[in-house]
């Protein structure tokens, strides 16, 4: 999608889209295009008796007095409150119009249109954000498509009264190459990308500048990562660790460590999960490939900061060599994991991940992601990503991050009684507790290998990875959640 920034006039030909606050406050834009339609959009807006709500839309085709195809009038609610976020949103409910017609060119008139929380330039640089992220399709295997079915849109052209917006939009420009690809991974089915192919995507990010170490099976037993190991033995899949490291900031100073789990794909191993759904099982590496693009966003941007991404990459399969529940697994720390149940698999991968991540890196903090628990859907539902630590510092910041982001977390509760759920008759602990608490049992466990004094959190994103239905910047799909939440960590906290 090619995506221009200009101070001209505005070209006559494509969908011009004039935002509108809803208290009446009118943009030279809309004051311009008005005198040149001889009222036409006032008596528009009289006649469909518009409010300008947020987000609400008002269609005028083959304006008179306009060469535009269309005009699209859309709501941005109260000019108090507008926000960068919400100048997104605006983008991209725009675009999501624009994209069910066969306009080659959206124009988004924007001259006049302003607000106290935002300068011109950071306005319609995340206006222009807000309609690219819209703009995503995964459309690779379609071979038949009709050609109504697809969008003609090659075209976003934004038009303000600055020229400085298109020197903001850069570095979200490259921040959205990250959640696309984030997007990417989460949406390939699992005979595509399993624990090779994804390494080998990974080195993709070699040409930002992101050093790549891979881990084999071999190393990995070696090591003795039996937790990680035991999940992926059903496979023909070999296992995998992927690190990658962006250090962009001072030479020798601890970097943050990111953490994602990488189930490629997820039958439940002996455990087997029911039939119905299981395809969605494809996106269970949904914290990898949040981490992944997290580190393509960073290194894009060229971060003043040290950063390490760590993936641990396995498919769950079941077979005559799979994993039993009953098993019981050493860990890399030397912990001992009784397995009731081989469906609870990625804090066994994530175990050995954030263990070995500590060992080789010395991290300032760690941060793991993770489609985690079904539990954290049936607590948060499809809003927030359950977030779990113990210290209140790194809480508040990655609570900041979120909130900047729109990466929306949600603080649940970690407790020693979480702890105590997930003790074994038989081993050190065991990978489920009980009935209740599944998702604080499930960061309970992870929180036995975090070493002492290392602060820590953890991220389930199992509501969030997917995304079942159209959202104003995000079509139905893979999502690319905690991109965005984790580079504006790295921005708000280790960069100067």
């Amino acid at each position: 999608m090619q995506i221009t920034f200009s101070t001209a006039t505005l070209p006559k030909s494509g969908a011009v889209i004039i935002p509108l606050f809803e208290d009446g406050k009118k943009s030279k834009a809309f004051t311009d295009i008005n005198t040149a339609t001889d009222g036409g959009l006032e008596r528009a807006i009289k006649a469909a008796e518009y409010k300008a709500k947020k987000g609400s839309i008002l269609e005028i085709v083959a304006p008179a007095g306009l060469d535009n195809g269309r005009a699209i009038l859309i709501g941005a609610g109260a000019s108090k409150d507008f926000s960068a976020l919400d100048a997104e949103s605006l983008g991209g409910s725009a675009i999501g119009k624009i994209l069910s017609t066969r306009e080659k060119t959206a124009i988004f008139a924007l001259s006049g249109f302003t607000t106290k929380k935002l300068d011109a330039a950071d306005l319609a640089a995340h206006v222009a954000h807000g309609a690219r992220m819209k703009t995503y399709r995964f459309d690779k295997y379609r071979t038949k498509e009709e050609k109504t079915d697809k969008s003609a849109l090659t075209k976003i052209a934004v038009h303000s009264a600055t020229t400085k917006a298109k020197t903001v939009y850069a570095t979200l420009d490259k921040i959205g190459d990250g959640i696309f690809l984030t997007r990417d991974l989460v949406s390939e089915p699992a005979n595509v990308l399993y624990p090779e192919s994804f390494a080998k995507r990974c080195n993709e990010l070699v040409k930002l500048g992101v050093k790549i170490k891979v881990l084999n099976e071999p190393e990995m037993k070696k090591l003795g990562m039996g937790a990680l190991l035991g999940v992926g033995q059903g496979s023909v899949r070999d296992s995998k660790i992927v690190a990658m490291e962006w250090l962009g900031g001072k030479k020798g100073e601890a970097p943050v460590a990111f953490v994602g789990k990488g189930v490629t794909f997820d039958t439940g191993g002996i455990s087997l999960k029911p039939g119905l759904g299981m395809g969605d099982m494809k996106w269970d590496m949904g914290g990898a490939g949040a981490v992944t693009g997290a580190m393509a966003a960073i290194a894009g941007r060229k971060a003043k900061a040290n950063v390490i991404g760590v993936i641990g990459l396995v498919e769950n399969m079941p077979d005559g060599n799979a994993q039993r529940p009953g098993d019981v697994v050493k860990s890399m720390s030397g912990q001992t994991i009784e397995v009731l149940n081989t469906d609870a698999e990625g804090r066994l991968v994530l175990a050995d991940a954030l263990w070995w991540t500590q060992e080789t890196y010395k991290p300032a903090a760690v941060i793991d992601l993770a489609t985690l628990t079904g539990a954290i859907i049936v607590a948060l539902a499809n809003e927030f990503g359950g977030m779990f630590t113990k210290d209140d510092k790194l809480a508040k910041q990655l609570g900041d991050a979120a909130e900047t982001s729109g990466d929306l977390l949600w603080r649940m509760p970690l407790t020693k009684n979480h702890d105590d759920m997930i003790k074994s008759d038989i081993a050190d602990m065991q990978n489920i507790g009980g009935k209740g608490a599944g998702s604080s049992t499930a960061a309970a466990f992870l929180g036995r290998f975090i070493k002492k004094d290392v602060p820590w959190a953890h991220l389930d994103i199992a509501g969030m990875a997917w995304n079942e239905k159209d959202k104003p910047t995000i079509p139905k799909g893979g999502s690319g959640f905690g991109v965005r939440l984790l580079d504006e960590y790295v921005r708000a906290n280790f960069e100067g």
